[in-house]
């Protein structure tokens, strides 16, 4: 009986192990800020901070959101940054919720609305850093976005 309590022992340590060493390291974010040069080389950008931001990372995935409005006609960068002091950028990827209904947020017609993700194990690592202020400040928050050319076929 004593050997099995050992065992379970040495598990559960090794599994914490590796959950901790998973969850706090500076891992590189899924989304790379390096297209930001290829996208907008030569349309006027605009920028964009989010009416709306949500920093709630221990309530799991999907809870470290800004939410923007852009023009319609307009397209954005594919990503949003975040920008905190000493010019440290992360960037999140983005999700088109304009066919969901979102409570309290009723936007005109002529702006669609987008949600700007970012990764979870950021966000912690970040609170734990003391930058859960700088997270929730939607000046640090950044969505670029231009004119779309719209070509016109004529027969």
């Amino acid at each position: 009986m004593r050997r099995y309590q050992i065992f379970y022992l040495i598990f559960f340590l090794t599994l914490a192990a590796i959950l901790s060493f998973a969850l706090f390291t500076d891992v590189a974010p899924l989304v790379s800020c390096d297209r930001v040069i290829s996208t907008t080389s030569l349309k006027e950008k605009y920028y964009a901070s989010p009416i709306e931001l949500v920093v709630q990372p221990w309530r799991g995935q999907h809870n470290v959101y800004g939410t923007f409005l852009i023009p319609t006609g307009y397209k954005n960068d594919g990503f949003f940054t975040l920008t905190l002091p000493g010019n440290k950028t992360y960037c999140g990827q983005l999700l088109n919720v304009g066919g969901f209904v979102i409570p309290g947020l009723y936007p005109q017609p002529k702006n669609r609305i987008i949600r700007g993700y970012l990764n979870t194990r950021i966000a912690i690592w970040l609170i734990f850093q003391g930058h859960i202020n700088d997270l929730k400040q939607p000046e640090n928050w950044k969505l670029g976005y231009f004119e779309s050319k719209k070509i016109k076929k004529y027969r």
